[in-house]
């Protein structure tokens, strides 16, 4: 990995920092391999590591047990996500989370800090790299943060794994079986795992394969819901997970780990579309067939080896190097890049989106400073994004190379101005260079002519400097207020614009759609906690002079807008604990927003499904009946939403329930789910806002039951 010479000096920043931080009260804190108590609980995806409920903006720590109870009723990513997260739009129920967003704008995913997310080309399927098995807790930042660098314009989402924990050897296995109201075989599902936790003198070892087979789905009427044969399907699909976590502590305050993740979902093609009508309200179906080409698919294995010094010179250093390797591979598109066979006969290829990132991350950290009223946080991240978008059956180029070299330092700091009140500031530098040869576009359709554009290759750099500063008020024992400036930095959909270039003449170095997505998101909130009841209320807004949106035409092909957008929202998340058994949760989230679409500087359009979630209300009830026995019961209500006069888009809103038991055996513990408990029959959100398509018009999941047992031993 080549960087320019200003960037190479920033290798050495994060030990000419460390010096300079006086040799004071130094409070260790814990990292996700050292920690065991997680009481009170530090959030690894911010780089100060705050503590929950301490933070300035809001943040969401989705724990174990919670994912377990949302897997037991689906394993839906996008599902699961939408049920816990306020602001995270509804799932589309595919392998593509195309219009799947967090506050109006992009999530930057993350496993174990590492970035799944491939803004250079995005594939949209960046949540389908792992199997959630082998996730311990999910921490999400809400609102866009450049903590973790480029692409998080809407907040983070990080997953972080499973740990050896318990000592000795421990092995755990696991097997579901999925099916409908049908009960054929069509719509049967399984998924089979195994887990071994050991831990022998200064090594622990953590490891985990899952082996998934989807049926087909069935809406609320029995009808097999429709197959996105271009941006492919979890429906009729295998998935594969293989994980593995292998640390060594060299003394008492130094960790080395490595760890590996291999995760493959791929679609069966044993259906055919059957395409729907919109205005008749009739749903795209499926029915038996071999589609043409090769099924969509997805690949992503992600390595890291991270280093942990919990005392260096009274210090606390983490350092981490990674690779993440991502295929995307779409279905034949029905109007575009054609090729003749042998035989004269025209055929429509299909693209492959290859990613391959190298990057490094260094933290070093400092409690305790000025009488324990300071801590710090500075360091480097370096990151390689080599990206192209090719085309399977020709070889030909899609989307060209492109080569994203990035260099950023930072520096974070926690100020206890008084008792009650806490300043949280810092400031981020973004170096950046692209870099793509000169290139044609491709002619995506036989009946336009003179559709093939030479376009200058370019080297533009990226200078940007980012800043965040907050506010923490402990008013009183039980209420504490907050407020949050903070900035996210992100590139374009890089592939969609090099690959839509139409007039001749251009060269990358001059393309004004390739400059970077400076987002602002002011923030003000309150928490409350009386023991027993908690409730936490948060406005927003986040604004960009020159965002992106996406805008799909009636064949499905999507090109990149570059415009001023303005988004607000309010998002409100309570819990109360009526007694030892039962709990109660409630989320409510409010989002609205505007573009300029006309270039007059004002936001006058209404952003649509594409690119924002419905209103929701989500109601959930969790009871513990006795030792053996738990419950769990939800409900998420989707709120009507109409768009500007000129839109033919409109969602008409629904409700979901979900409900789910969970019983420990004599041997083993045995659960069992019902996804959509009233089966009803509804047209995805993103199927009513997003996009108007006939053959992408699907109704969601019906009625469906998941039956589950686990053994540890």
């Amino acid at each position: 990995m080549t960087y320019p010479k200003k960037t190479r000096i920033v290798w050495l920043m994060p030990a000419l920092l460390g010096s300079t931080l006086p040799g004071l009260v130094h409070a260790q804190s814990t990292t996700d391999e050292t920690a065991t108590d997680l009481s009170p609980l530090v959030v690894s995806a911010t780089r100060n590591r705050s503590v929950a409920g301490k933070t300035p903006q809001k943040v969401t720590v989705i724990t174990r047990e919670q994912i377990e109870q949302q897997l037991a009723i689906t394993s839906d990513r996008g599902q699961i996500l939408g049920n816990l997260i306020p602001g995270y739009s509804p799932s589309r129920q595919k392998l593509s989370n195309t219009g799947e967003t967090f506050r109006g704008r992009d999530a930057l995913f993350l496993v174990d800090g590492v970035p799944q997310s491939n803004p250079m080309r995005d594939a949209d399927r960046d949540s389908y790299t792992i199997d959630l098995d082998m996730v311990e807790r999910i921490e999400v930042i809400h609102g866009a943060s450049a903590e973790h660098g480029l692409g998080a314009t809407g907040g983070i989402i990080n997953f972080v794994t499973k740990r050896a924990e318990g000592g000795g050897v421990n092995h755990q296995v696991s097997s579901q079986l999925t099916f409908d109201d049908e009960l054929d075989s069509e719509g049967f599902g399984h998924k089979l795992g195994y887990q071994l936790n050991a831990q022998q003198g200064n090594w622990d070892f953590f490891g985990g394969v899952t082996h998934q087979k989807r049926g087909i789905f069935r809406d609320g009427n029995g009808r097999n819901i429709g197959i996105d044969p271009i941006q492919g399907e979890t429906q009729d699909s295998t998935s594969y997970d293989l994980f593995a976590k292998l640390g060594y502590w060299i003394d008492d305050n130094q960790n080395l780990v490595f760890s590996i993740n291999r995760f493959e979902l791929e679609g069966d093609n044993d259906y055919v579309r059957v395409s729907g009508d919109r205005a008749a309200g009739i749903p795209t179906s499926a029915e038996r067939g071999t589609p043409n080409g090769e099924a969509p698919y997805n690949e992503a294995m992600t390595t890291q080896l991270a280093y942990h010094h919990a005392d260096w010179f009274g210090n606390e250093l983490d350092a981490k190097v990674y690779h993440q390797r991502f295929r995307a591979q779409f279905g034949p598109h029905p109007t575009a890049y054609p090729y003749q066979d042998e035989a004269g006969n025209t055929l429509y290829d299909q693209s492959r989106t290859r990613s391959d990132k190298l990057g490094a991350k260094f933290t070093l950290s400092r409690d305790g400073l000025f009488n324990d009223r300071l801590a710090l946080a500075t360091g480097v991240d370096l990151l390689q994004d080599e990206t192209v978008q090719e085309l399977t059956q020709t070889g030909r180029t899609y989307s060209p190379e492109a080569t994203l070299n990035s260099a950023a330092a930072f520096l974070q700091g926690e100020l206890r101005l008084a008792d009650p009140l806490t300043l949280h500031a810092g400031v981020r530098q973004e170096w950046a260079e692209l870099d793509v040869a000169s290139y044609s576009t491709l002619d995506r359709d036989t009946s336009v002519e003179n559709d093939l554009v030479a376009v200058g290759g370019g080297k533009p750099t990226f200078n940007e400097t980012l800043f965040n500063i907050g506010l923490v008020y402990q008013a009183t024992d039980w209420a504490q207020l907050f407020a949050n400036y903070s900035q996210g930095f992100g590139m374009p959909d890089v592939g969609r614009v090099l690959r839509g270039v139409e007039d001749p003449g251009q060269d990358v170095d001059t393309l004004v759609d390739l400059s970077p997505i400076v987002t602002d998101n002011r923030e003000v909130g309150a928490r409350f906690d009386w023991g027993d009841y908690g409730l936490e209320l948060s406005y927003f807004e986040s604004d960009s002079d020159l965002g992106q949106r996406i805008e799909a035409d009636d064949q499905g092909n999507y090109r990149v807008e570059r415009e001023r957008t303005e988004i607000r929202g309010v998002e409100i998340s309570g819990d109360m604990r009526l007694n030892d058994t039962h709990d109660l949760q409630l989320s409510y989230a409010h989002t609205e927003g505007k573009s300029d679409t006309d270039g007059d500087d004002r936001v006058d359009t209404k952003l649509t499904g594409r690119n924002m979630a419905p209103d929701t209300l989500r109601l959930g009830w969790s009871a513990a009946w006795n030792d053996a026995l738990s419950s769990h019961l939800q409900a998420s209500h989707y709120f009507d939403r109409s768009y500007s006069a000129n839109s033919d888009l409109e969602f008409d809103g629904y409700t979901l329930v979900d409900a789910s038991l969970a019983y420990q055996l004599p041997v083993g513990r045995a659960t069992f789910g019902i996804e959509n408990l009233t089966d009803e029959q509804y047209i995805t959100y993103y199927s009513q806002a997003g996009v108007v398509n006939d053959d992408l018009f699907f109704a969601g999941r019906g009625r469906t039951f998941t039956l589950g047992y686990q053994l540890d031993f």
